[in-house]
């Protein structure tokens, strides 16, 4: 009758001792979720005006800190970042960019190769115009000789 009192007791404390391991699998489930979203969604952050570049052999231009991007896709439309620019407007735009700031930021333009060169070059005259004279013009890379 002893014995049976005392497998009594160490049943009790064995069921109150704490656990001392931690389950990690919800937390490894959860951050390969995670990084599953951040890998699909990451691309969808770069610039949102679908523009076909042309090619050329230049070395890539370092980012600068304060730099606005201004894109021309095929059907002549300018986007300032990725902010559509009303036809006439473009001007306007610019001289809103101008007001912010003493300094200039630098700019990057981006148009679509279908494009007329007439076209590229009246959007760098107004950006000349509005006084924007250090411009990077951007294009995709390419292995072979022009």
């Amino acid at each position: 009758m002893g014995a049976s009192l005392s497998s009594n007791r160490t049943s009790r404390r064995s069921r109150r001792a704490p656990m001392a391991e931690i389950n990690v699998t919800p937390f490894v489930d959860v951050m390969l979720v995670l990084l599953i979203i951040f890998m699909v969604t990451a691309p969808l952050l770069a610039s949102g005006v679908p523009i076909e570049l042309p090619e050329s052999r230049a070395n890539p231009v370092d980012q600068e800190p304060e730099q606005i991007t201004i894109s021309v896709d095929s059907d002549g439309v300018i986007y300032i970042d990725d902010t559509a620019v009303p036809a006439g407007g473009f001007p306007q735009a610019l001289a809103a960019i101008n007001n912010n700031d003493g300094e200039r930021p630098m700019v990057t333009l981006r148009g679509d190769t279908s494009l007329q060169y007439g076209r590229v070059m009246a959007v760098m005259g107004e950006l000349n115009r509005a006084g924007f004279n250090s411009i990077s013009l951007l294009t995709s890379g390419s292995e072979t000789p022009p």
